[in-house]
């Protein structure tokens, strides 16, 4: 085994490992009940998912749990929740309708084969390409995300359900106050539905939500022609779904990377992403990727830090619903808001919007941070957003750099030289021509590159023009100081524009 090797593993090894766990009782304990508030939670989003991408709820539990048992084995996240998502039921939402399950479940499949070519490929080494004021921005976005879906279990309802909300939110503050061994979400959902199960108020439940599933899911082979033209419907809705599926997931793992202060393997993850989402669509599941809203209960509301927690949240999600379906039922959803209306408080970064980190913060990085957060309510969907504030980010920072390039000149008798300064590629060479003085300069001309690096064929050809202009005027030019790297690519490339 080389050092290297052994260094990425002793860098993406758990901390700490399942085995740690399992030693300790306390520790154990927070896992399995991490995992019992997760599997609670992602009953009431995988069931309004599913009605999202016009499909039987079940068909949305199915796939939260396939995805959080599997991922639990797969994936390269410790404590990370994958499930049924809205990102990527509102990519999918149009196939069912229009041709009907078979060719919707074959799209799962096929983006789950799509994330493993992508995984394999490295598509997870684009992260480091995303500037941190775009993480502020997703987890802000995702933040009012959060708390906006919560307005339609607030809006026409019961004058009951605020008291209860009230309660809940009041629970998960003072419980860790006084112990941190059960979670506070968990105790939250106890005692408000221990409420109105005592005093038989009537509110919205999680079993108005829709019915839920009585069995084992079911190996489902899509029935579909293998051919091109099925091919040509369903991969496009496959490959938006890979995509957004593998940049919701890696930008999730990278926030709790950040919380828990580890590394994660985010190539593996995206492979484990794929194939999470093949076995989500054999076993008759909608597909997804990682529920920000649920790790963050996993991970920051309930400390969880293993792989056993995500597991057990994928277990009791399918014993809550399928053995325990008529107790689950009973759960108002007055519980369930109340967490994940603590969740969305705790994922803004409130330190963001104050007014002395605006003061110091560069106006390019509050743009880029708001601009991000504003896409991302626009369109409703994370990709788009963290897409558009990357775009954004490297224009300004394009736009910045362009900047630096300067040009001196001095003249000693019959020779000029030209000292430029900086980085030079499209952005800012395109404007080195306007920067020399041609007729008025004498008959030997010097560029000094010492200081600045070409990166681009722009580069190249705005020297050529350079070089052009100067000898239609009867003036030589002599280019020095190009560092190797320079001189390569413009040895590779001059005279090659006509």
């Amino acid at each position: 085994m080389s050092a290297t090797t052994a260094i990425d593993r002793a860098r993406y090894r758990d901390h700490p490992s399942v085995l740690t766990a399992l030693k300790n009782p306390r520790m154990l304990t927070r896992e399995v009940l991490a995992g019992l508030v997760v599997g609670l939670a992602l009953i009431p989003e995988a069931i309004a998912f599913s009605v999202i991408a016009g499909v039987d709820p079940k068909v949305g539990l199915f796939s939260s749990f396939i995805m959080a048992v599997s991922i639990a084995f797969l994936g390269g996240r410790p404590a990370m929740v994958t499930a049924a998502t809205g990102a990527v039921a509102l990519v999918i939402a149009p196939v069912a309708p229009t041709y009907g399950l078979d060719y919707f479940i074959a799209t799962v499949i096929l983006a789950g084969i799509f994330q493993v070519v992508l995984g394999a490929l490295g598509v997870a080494k684009l992260m480091r390409f995303i500037p941190r004021s775009v993480m502020v921005g997703f987890v802000n976005a995702l933040a009012i995300f959060v708390f906006s879906s919560q307005f339609p279990q607030l809006i026409d309802v019961p004058w009951l359900v605020y008291p209860l909300v009230a309660l809940g939110i009041v629970v998960m503050l003072v419980m860790p106050k006084l112990t941190k061994v059960v979670p506070a979400p968990l105790v939250s959902v106890i005692i408000v539905t221990g409420v109105v199960l005592a005093f038989g108020i009537t509110v919205p439940t999680v079993g108005d939500q829709g019915e839920l599933p009585r069995s084992l899911p079911e190996l489902f082979i899509p029935n579909v022609p293998l051919t091109w033209e099925t091919f040509t419907i369903i991969a496009p809705f496959a490959l938006g779904v890979a995509l957004v599926g593998l940049m919701e997931s890696l930008l999730t793992a990278k926030l709790v990377d950040e919380i828990t202060d580890t590394h994660s393997n985010k190539t593996r993850e995206s492979w484990a992403q794929g194939v999470a989402n093949v076995l989500s669509g054999i076993f008759g599941g909608m597909g997804g990727c990682a529920v920000i809203g649920q790790t963050m209960i996993n991970v920051k509301a309930s400390g969880a830090r293993t792989r056993i927690s995500t597991f057990c949240a994928g277990v009791f999600l399918f014993l809550l619903v399928v053995v325990f379906g008529d107790f689950v039922g009973t759960i108002p959803m007055a519980a369930l808001v109340a967490v994940m209306v603590m969740v969305a408080i705790g994922a803004f970064d409130w330190h963001s919007i104050k007014p002395s980190t605006l003061k110091r913060m560069p106006k390019s990085e509050t743009f880029v941070m708001l601009a991000t957060v504003v896409l991302v309510l626009i369109t409703h969907n994370l990709a788009v957003g963290v897409v558009g504030g990357v775009l954004v980010a490297s224009v300004l920072f394009v736009r910045r750099v362009a900047h630096f390039v300067t040009v001196t000149r001095s003249v000693a008798g019959d020779m000029v030289t030209y000292v430029v300064q900086g980085e030079l590629f499209f952005a800012s060479s395109n404007d080195l021509t306007t920067l020399f003085s041609y007729t008025e300069d004498p008959s030997r001309v010097v560029v000094d590159l010492s200081g600045s690096h070409v990166w681009d064929a722009s580069t190249v050809a705005a020297l050529d023009a350079i070089e052009t202009k100067y000898a239609a005027l009867g003036k030589t030019v002599e280019i020095v100081g190009m560092n190797d790297s320079s001189g390569t690519m413009h040895g590779r490339l001059t005279g090659r524009f006509e």
